[in-house]
């Protein structure tokens, strides 16, 4: 059976697409929810996890650059804390349930062969949303360290700790969702929605468009955080484009 034969053979009706979005969507939700559960469980050691880039600095630092305490300065502001990491810690770790819906909701559009690169896809984008996480985290100290300095010498600074798990929890995300950025690209290569021919000619403008998405995701603002997302997701475009060009080039002529 050819792959012009099986995707009559899969053919859905609208009601029947939409019904399976659902049950996706519901999957997905659930996963998320019982991630949640389980950050909120632990939300001590996640927040001593966070903290320690910003002890660091204060720790290297003298006295008077920042203090390495964060503060709560409203009655409701632990309880939306505690919620927001426990949000953003749910989705992390439903990261593998979510790429599995996705991959499954869209297999039907695929070739046959193509169809069997559920695992690699789902493996690749969680190995590139970790690198992008840990770079995020590994930056957070440095992107602290410039925005503390152009405060001024006279003033002091006190973080509340929402604050501070917002910058660093939308700066993982922002990095991990970055870095999913060739995988992104090598589907509209297999779905024939884009050539790699059509991206390495485009170069330029995907400099351009890289870096201005890296300045719109990137929660800080600082040069030092835009530069260490947009170089990479530079780097991972053109590769990319390499892996899209080698899947197209090893498929029959007739496809």
């Amino acid at each position: 059976m050819t792959d012009e034969e099986e995707s009559l053979d899969d053919s859905m009706t609208l009601t029947e697409h939409l019904s399976e979005l659902r049950s996706r969507i519901i999957r997905s939700a659930l996963a998320v929810t019982i991630g949640m559960v389980l950050v909120v469980a632990l939300y001590d050691q996640v927040l001593d996890f966070l903290l320690v880039p910003y002890r660091e600095l204060c720790v290297e630092r003298e006295p008077s650059f920042c203090d390495p305490q964060v503060y709560s300065f409203t009655p409701t502001e632990g309880l939306s804390t505690r919620l927001r990491i426990g949000m953003y810690g749910g989705i992390i770790l439903a990261l593998p349930v979510l790429l599995w819906q996705t991959w499954r909701f869209i297999v039907p559009a695929l070739h046959t062969k193509e169809r069997r690169l559920a695992i690699p896809f789902v493996l690749s984008s969680m190995l590139l949303f970790t690198l992008g996480g840990v770079l995020a985290y590994l930056t957070v100290e440095r992107a602290l360290e410039f925005l503390i300095s152009w405060a001024g010498e006279d003033v002091d600074q006190v973080f509340s700790v929402s604050s501070y798990v917002a910058l660093i929890t939308l700066m993982i995300v922002a990095f991990g969702v970055g870095f999913l950025l060739p995988v992104l690209l090598v589907f509209l290569q297999m779905a024939n929605i884009v050539r790699p021919r059509q991206l390495m000619a485009s170069w330029r403008y995907a400099i351009v468009g890289i870096f201005v998405l890296a300045a719109v995701i990137t929660p800080s603002g600082d040069p030092i955080t835009l530069m260490m997302l947009a170089l990479p997701m530079l780097t991972l475009y053109f590769i990319a484009v390499l892996i899209g060009w080698l899947i197209i080039r090893r498929r029959p002529a007739a496809s």
